[in-house]
């Protein structure tokens, strides 16, 4: 039960949270913020005796920075987005502005150091848990000079632990799907411990929370990295699925490791990909979609998903939503007769009905028609039941419901579209318009017409001036 100290404060979030929720759902949701703010955001809890207008100010400031930090519209209320990110499964540990190292520069004083695992979950066997842990200390070795050795007995520089709820840290855990686990900062005692939710259900697959990920994030915080505000970090607070297999660093990971200990010890230093930025000039697009009513913009191995009645434009992980799709999609377009999506990469194909794909996928795009020198698609559209293909400068057309490639192709793309000069990197259909996207920009086709009425940055559909 709450004192009747906090009684107050619920009052103010009660106020907030009221203009942007139905009434069943206040006290639910004020317990989320409260709570968030709490743990994440060093809002000060029972320090409420009345109703000033400090205290009101304090809620505000707190949500705005937690607004900021995850890059949404910094309103200071508890909408629904707002509320939508507090409930995602995260780290334990509370997030701080970009990248940077933990408040007060903690590091460990040698670079040769070592970890124990104190108990193990019965969701994987020994060999799992230890394979998984090893290969989430060598994400961090790989990038810098430090090393790390697994001992079984004695202490050790960092201990790992799987336990439940109250667990005599001072940082209890809620169960399942909440917070998943967390680390300490570097030091003596309980410092670079990493403890983990042993309620969770642990994985070395898509399912669930892959023990991998989740241990590689948790071992920045026991190096000393706080929390990242980029969405592709690794120490980004909130949980998303990568594939392990291909999984490499990203670059605001490796430039924080090497902030506090150094460059690799290794000649050639690794490097790691970037987070696309969605007002970067130069920003191009692999593939676009729309998919009823919303329009997906594929970059590398995230998209961005644009609502026409929402104003911001969210970016995901690929992985988040569909784990066996690979990354780097080449071409999608959207079926408007069968209700379905298709999304290319080299020479097979997937077909998604709504957010599910489809089982007896991938295919190979031989069934469409195209002659065997064709090991790619550029772009793809749908329209009047017809589907242009566009690959280099040419294209074809494939006709849906007779299911055959139409004769006489592939045709010149600047001569049947003309202005569309250079290589189609992805396009879709709005209105009585194709919109062609080409390197930086994008070209409004006009199909009444037959010209191009319109040229502008592409990143302009992702709401960037």
């Amino acid at each position: 039960m709450f004192c009747l100290k906090t009684l107050p404060f619920l009052l103010l979030l009660h106020v907030q949270i009221s203009k942007a929720l139905p009434v069943s759902s206040k006290e639910k949701d004020t317990k989320i913020v409260q709570d968030y703010l709490e743990k994440f955001y060093q809002l000060p809890s029972n320090q409420y005796p009345s109703i000033r207008k400090n205290s009101i100010n304090m809620i505000v400031e707190k949500l705005k920075e937690m607004q900021r930090f995850f890059g949404l519209n910094v309103t200071g209320k508890p909408n629904a987005e707002t509320l939508e990110m507090m409930k995602q499964p995260r780290c334990g540990v509370p997030d701080s502005s970009d990248f940077m190292k933990t408040p007060g520069d903690p590091k460990w004083e040698q670079t040769d150091l070592t970890y124990r695992i104190i108990n193990y979950t019965p969701q994987l066997s020994e060999t799992e848990v230890e394979r998984a842990i090893g290969k989430a200390f060598k994400v961090w070795s790989d990038a810098s000079p430090l090393t790390f050795t697994r001992i079984s007995q004695g202490e050790a520089d960092i201990n790992i632990a799987f336990f439940q709820r109250d667990h005599g840290d001072n940082s209890p855990f809620d169960g399942p799907n909440g917070i998943l686990a967390h680390a300490f900062q570097p030091g003596r005692g309980i410092g670079g411990d990493a403890h983990f939710d042993a309620e969770e259900t642990w994985t070395n697959t898509s399912k669930n929370y892959n023990l991998f990920l989740v241990a590689a994030h948790e071992f920045g915080h026991s190096l000393g990295l706080s929390h990242s505000s980029d969405p592709g970090a690794l120490m980004y607070p909130n949980y998303a699925f990568r594939d392990p297999s291909t999984y490499s660093l990203p670059q605001d990971d490796i430039n924080g490791i090497q902030a506090i200990y150094g460059p690799s010890s290794k000649p050639i230093q690794p490097t790691g990909p970037s987070t696309p930025r969605a007002c970067d000039p130069s920003l191009t697009f692999d593939a676009i979609t729309t998919l009823r009513g919303e329009i997906f913009f594929f970059k590398d191995k995230y998209f961005w998903r644009r609502h026409p009645q929402l104003q911001r434009v969210e970016m995901n992980f690929i992985s988040l939503f569909w784990p066996s799709l690979p990354t780097g999609i080449q071409a999608a377009y959207e079926d408007f007769d069968r209700d379905l999506v298709f999304l290319f990469k080299g020479n097979q194909y997937w077909a998604l009905n709504g957010y599910d794909i489809q089982q007896g996928y991938p295919r190979d795009i031989s069934n469409y028609g195209f002659p065997s020198s064709v090991q790619a698609i550029d772009a793809a559209v749908f329209y009047r039941s017809k589907t242009y293909f566009f690959v280099n400068d040419q294209f074809w057309r494939y006709d849906n419901q007779r299911q055959f490639m139409e004769p006489g192709y592939p045709q010149s793309t600047s001569e049947i579209f003309p202005g569309i000069e250079s290589k189609v990197d992805a396009v879709f259909q709005q209105e009585h318009f194709f919109l062609f996207f080409s390197g930086p920009l994008y070209y409004a086709f006009d199909l009444s017409a037959q010209r191009v009425t319109r040229v502008a940055r592409g990143n302009k559909w992702l709401n960037c001036r």
